[in-house]
């Protein structure tokens, strides 16, 4: 059987894709409902089919729904968590973390898997101020994040949308540290 080569609008599995699945393998439960924000091609999603109670994936890109799609997961084109009205246990995002100045924009499909903004956090912004209404009672989130982008601020920001963070994964590659951050709500008893 051959399988199809991917849209080159569509993000490829790279080592944040691996980096984040290896962390969600960990994480995982077999009754959670997971929800990848920003599926791709599908990878993360497709890995865990069968871990968990369900799995849904979301991407604003066309492209990668319909690659997602071909590998057999439930996905919804959608920006961020906009018109989703269940609750997850577990969310998982590799969102575009690069900064980009605006002459580096490429204005196309791909640049919603990559172009951070200037200084990479606002994608990531978006998804912590917008996370607590998606996540379960008890739901935590994984997000992926870079050295490139401020691990520190990234933090605050969480900290910021009632969110405290642990990192539980790291990886070097090239010219960046790559962190999976562990998401939960704050202990409103602190």
């Amino acid at each position: 059987m051959t399988v199809p080569s991917l849209h080159p609008q569509v993000y490829p599995v790279e080592e944040d894709s691996v980096l984040l699945l290896d962390a969600a393998l960990a994480e995982v439960r077999s009754r959670d409902r997971v929800l990848e924000v920003g599926t791709g091609s599908g990878y993360i999603a497709a890995s865990l089919a069968g871990r968990a109670a369900c799995v849904v994936a979301l991407d604003i890109n066309p492209h990668a729904v319909r690659a997602a799609r071909a590998k057999g997961v439930e996905v919804v084109r959608s920006d961020l968590f906009a018109g989703i009205r269940a609750s997850f246990d577990l969310v998982l995002f590799n969102p575009p973390y690069l900064p980009t100045a605006p002459n580096e924009r490429l204005d196309d499909w791909l640049e919603f898997a990559l172009d951070g903004g200037p200084d990479g956090r606002r994608t990531i912004g978006r998804f912590l101020a917008d996370l607590d209404p998606v996540l379960a009672a008890g739901g935590r989130a994984l997000l992926l994040i870079s050295s490139l982008t401020g691990p520190d601020e990234i933090v605050r920001l969480a900290d910021a949308a009632g969110l405290c963070g642990t990192v539980v994964l790291e990886r070097r590659v090239e010219d960046e540290v790559l962190l999976v951050l562990r998401l939960e709500r704050r202990n409103t008893y602190d």
